[in-house]
C-alpha cells in the first residue's frame, strides 16, 4: 500500500500546553505522523511519495470561503494587533446568540469559526492544513486512477472541521474534502466509516442532508467525550440524507469483543448501501493506553479491524485522524493497514 507524506506537517505545532480539563500538555503534536511513517518503513508497507499541490477548489465544495479565509490569515491579523501566542477564541456562539451576522473583526471571526480553545492557528498553520488536505487529494487520485488502496497520512487530522466552523485539533476536513473529489469524479456513491474514538461531528455535518454519501461513526458516547454535542444514535440524517447517517456510541471500557460488533453494523449498513468507494477516517485512539480515550483495544485488534475493512472489496482511502499514545501509534495504524492488505483480495 502506497503511503502519502508531506514534511509540511511539521509547520503546525500547538504550544506546549492548551486549555483540557484545566491545564495538561497538548496531546496533537509532530511526532505523531513522524512514528507512523517510521512504522510504515520499518514493515515496509510500501512506497512512500509526496503530495501533489491542488488549488482551494475542492475545499471549497466543502467549506465555507469564510472559514478558509480565516485560516489563512488569523496568525498574520493575531500579530499585527500585538499579540504573543496563537489565535485563538475567547469566546463562542451559544443559545440565543444571532448566527446571521459574522463580525468583521479578527475575534469576532475566531469566534464564529472556531468551537474550541484547543484548536491554535500559529503562523505556519496555513502551510500545514492545506499540506494535509494535498496528502487527501493525492491518495483520492490514486484510488480514481485504480489503486486498490491508499494511505493518506494527514496532519493535521481533519473530522472535527465541519462545513463552516473548526475545532478538535481539526481545521479542514480531509475525508469530506475527498468523498466530494470522488462524488465530482464519477462516483455516485461514496461511504465514510469513522473508526476513531472521537465522533466525526464536522463529517456528519457536512453530510448530513444529503443521500450520495453514508457516514458511519464508531464512537465514545457524546454523553461523557468530546465533541459532547452530536454523536448520539438518533441522528440519522435529515430530509434527502435521513437514513444516511449512523452513529454507534460505545461506553467507556469498550474492549474488541463490543467495538467489533459495532463494526459489523456498520459494514453492513456500508455492503447494503453501495458504495463505489470507501474512505475511512483512521483514528486509532481507541487504543487501551490512549492518555484520553476511554476504550480498551490491543495492538493485535487493529489488525482485525483492517482485514474486516477489507471484506467490504471497496476501493479503500485511509487518511489518519487521532491517536494520542505516542509510542504505539505507528504499531496500531499500520496494524490497520497490513490487516488490511493482509485480508484476501475479493
Amino acid at each position: 500500500m502506497e503511503t502519502i507524506f508531506s514534511p509540511n506537517h511539521r509547520l503546525h505545532q500547538s504550544p506546549g500546553e492548551l486549555l483540557h480539563d484545566g491545564y495538561v500538555p497538548a496531546f496533537e503534536k509532530p511526532e505523531r505522523a513522524e512514528l507512523v511513517l517510521a512504522r510504515v518503513k520499518e514493515t515496509g508497507l510500501g512506497p512512500v511519495s509526496p503530495q501533489a499541490h491542488y488549488e482551494l477548489d475542492s475545499i471549497l465544495r466543502v467549506h465555507d470561503a469564510g472559514l478558509v479565509a480565516l485560516l489563512q490569515s488569523a496568525a498574520a491579523e493575531w500579530r499585527a494587533l500585538n499579540r504573543p501566542g496563537c489565535a485563538i477564541p475567547f469566546t463562542w456562539a451559544t443559545r440565543g446568540m444571532r448566527q446571521d451576522r459574522i463580525p468583521t473583526g479578527l475575534d469576532g471571526r475566531l469566534s464564529y469559526y472556531g468551537f474550541d480553545a484547543g484548536t491554535p492557528i500559529t503562523p505556519t498553520s496555513w502551510q500545514a492544513i492545506k499540506s494535509s488536505v494535498d496528502v487527501a487529494l493525492t491518495a483520492t487520485a490514486r484510488i480514481t486512477n485504480g489503486a486498490r488502496s491508499v494511505f493518506g497520512l494527514c496532519r493535521p487530522p481533519g473530522h472535527h472541521a465541519g462545513s463552516d466552523h473548526y475545532g478538535g485539533y481539526c481545521f479542514l476536513n480531509n475525508a469530506a474534502i475527498a468523498a466530494q473529489k470522488f462524488l465530482d469524479g464519477g462516483a455516485s456513491r461514496v461511504a465514510i466509516l469513522d473508526v476513531d474514538y472521537h465522533h466525526g461531528n464536522g463529517t456528519q455535518q457536512i453530510f448530513y442532508g444529503r443521500n450520495d454519501v453514508l457516514v458511519v461513526n464508531i464512537h465514545a458516547s457524546p454523553d461523557h467525550e468530546y465533541p459532547f454535542r452530536l454523536g448520539w444514535a438518533d441522528e440519522i440524517g435529515s430530509q434527502a440524507g435521513e437514513g444516511f447517517n449512523l452513529n454507534l456510541p460505545l461506553p467507556a471500557g469498550t474492549n474488541w469483543q463490543g467495538w467489533s460488533q459495532a463494526l459489523e453494523t456498520g459494514l453492513r449498513r456500508i455492503d447494503v448501501f453501495g458504495a463505489d468507494v470507501l474512505v475511512v477516517s483512521l483514528g486509532v485512539d481507541t487504543y487501551k493506553g490512549d492518555p484520553i480515550s476511554q476504550f480498551r483495544l490491543e495492538h493485535d485488534d487493529f489488525t482485525r479491524m483492517g482485514a474486516r475493512i477489507a471484506s467490504l472489496g471497496k476501493p479503500t482511502v485511509f487518511l489518519m485522524e487521532g491517536g494520542y499514545a505516542v509510542a504505539e501509534i505507528g504499531i496500531n495504524a499500520v496494524n490497520v493497514l497490513t490487516g488490511f492488505e493482509g485480508a484476501p483480495r475479493l
